[in-house]
């Protein structure tokens, strides 16, 4: 079902307070005191908010056994995922479930995932209507009012706890530069700020641990290590890649050339590009664990990430790219075993075997001629799919009967119109 911008809000912030409230009860039953478990000042905590509102736009078609399925899948890659996140970020663990069996690299756990998987799909079948339910009640304006004042609040407070965070280990005189940049807040009250946050972080999470993290300072080579410009060139590839790929592939099962690009200038394929992107950032670490271990992450995160950009193309373009409907063992036409199986396949094949090479050839380019042709790529990929996607919403707006009025649409139909998008989005059909 479709949901409200306002309506995402209310429950984003209603389940972001109930995480902080559970967090903070069964962390005051288990350590015996008080302890506040929101890492923001407010009575908040995000990760249960975005995780609850993640599992229901992605998850609310969904139905019977695959509800739970999906929400246990959902839960734990999210919660892997959010785990290698903020250990890139903030070069420490929030949580760890290492010392329990069956855990994924300490960042998510099996049987906790089997219980949140069923208050997940309590959540989608019978808590989140009645929540809505309550919403539609409300007086609209004061509802509007109220979740406007409570979002400037929590975007204020969270802006202020990172910066408290990055800020933890600076010197005194770079934390008052910070401070001034506040619009003078004064040293005192920044201080107290910073004080607040760090111990209320180390309450929260007592199994906070450093990660070692790799001296590149020495290197001179172009997008050394796993940095932002070798994961945007691992980007281009890996769209180039995939669309090649698929475009054979077409052509050995279906005996026909067919486009397989997202974009309308260029073979690439968006889809296959964050793929390798987003693989290689998780999965770097693991380069040296076994083909079993990245086969079987591969074919969840995969299966995860084909689903997840499945009903995001249709809910935002109102179309659908692919659809495995005539497969066997699929899922609402979004996703098929034998796939997942690939994206495993493929996962291994790519960290193992592809990687390294391709790295090692990207490190080789000169650090200013790679510098400026990663910039240059950056705006024509910026620009192709800023054109791509006013393309692909005009031609919904042309199947719908509406007019073209502003300047944007009309050079749509002209550049962009329906028989060139057929050649370009063969496959993609109205929902």
């Amino acid at each position: 079902m479709p949901f409200l911008g306002s309506e995402i809000l209310w429950l984003f912030l209603l389940y972001s307070f109930i995480g902080w409230l559970y967090e903070t009860v069964v962390a005051a039953v288990v350590q015996k005191k008080f302890v506040n478990k929101g890492l923001v000042n407010l009575p908040f905590c995000t990760l249960y908010g975005g995780a609850a509102i993640f599992i229901t736009v992605f998850g609310s078609e969904l139905q019977g056994v695959w509800l739970y399925i999906g929400s246990v899948i959902m839960i734990t890659v999210f919660k892997w995922v959010s785990g290698r996140l903020i250990e890139r970020i903030y070069h420490e663990r929030w949580w760890d479930y290492s010392d329990k069996r069956w855990n994924i690299d300490g960042y998510a756990h099996l049987l906790d995932s089997e219980l949140l998987g069923i208050a997940a799909a309590v959540m989608i079948k019978w808590v989140n209507p009645l929540l809505l339910k309550g919403f539609d009640m409300l007086p609209h304006t004061l509802v509007i009012i109220v979740l406007w004042v409570l979002s400037v609040a929590l975007v204020l407070d969270i802006l202020a706890t990172l910066i408290a965070l990055y800020g933890k280990e600076s010197q005194a005189k770079q934390w008052e530069q910070v401070d001034k940049w506040f619009n003078r807040i004064t040293a005192s009250l920044s201080q107290n700020i910073y004080i607040r946050v760090d111990k209320r972080r180390k309450r929260a999470y007592p199994q906070t641990k450093a990660v070692e993290q790799k001296d590149l300072s020495e290197r001179v080579v172009f997008a050394a290590g796993c940095s932002v410009f070798k994961v945007f060139w691992l980007f281009i590839i890996g769209a180039f890649l995939g669309d090649i790929t698929e475009t054979i592939f077409c052509r050995i099962t279906a005996g026909v050339w067919m486009s397989r690009s997202s974009v309308v200038w260029g073979p690439f394929s968006i889809v296959w590009g964050l793929a390798i992107a987003v693989f290689t950032v998780l999965l770097y670490k693991y380069k040296d664990s076994s083909d079993r271990v990245l086969f079987f992450a591969g074919v969840v995160l995969g299966g995860a990430y084909e689903y997840v950009c499945s009903v995001f193309t249709e809910i935002v373009f109102g179309k659908v790219f692919w659809d495995y409907s005539h497969i066997r063992f699929n899922l609402g036409g979004r996703i098929n075993l034998l796939y997942c199986f690939f994206w495993g396949i493929a996962a291994v094949v790519w960290i193992k075997g592809i990687y390294p090479k391709v790295s090692a050839w990207i490190e080789k380019i000169p650090v200013k001629l790679g510098t400026v042709l990663t910039w240059i790529m950056i705006v024509f990929m910026c620009c192709n799919m800023a054109v791509s996607s006013m393309a692909l919403v005009r031609s919904t707006q042309r199947q719908n009967d509406i007019l073209a009025e502003h300047t944007w649409q009309k050079i749509m139909d002209e550049r962009f119109d329906d028989e060139r998008l057929s050649r370009i989005y063969p496959n993609a059909i109205e929902k």
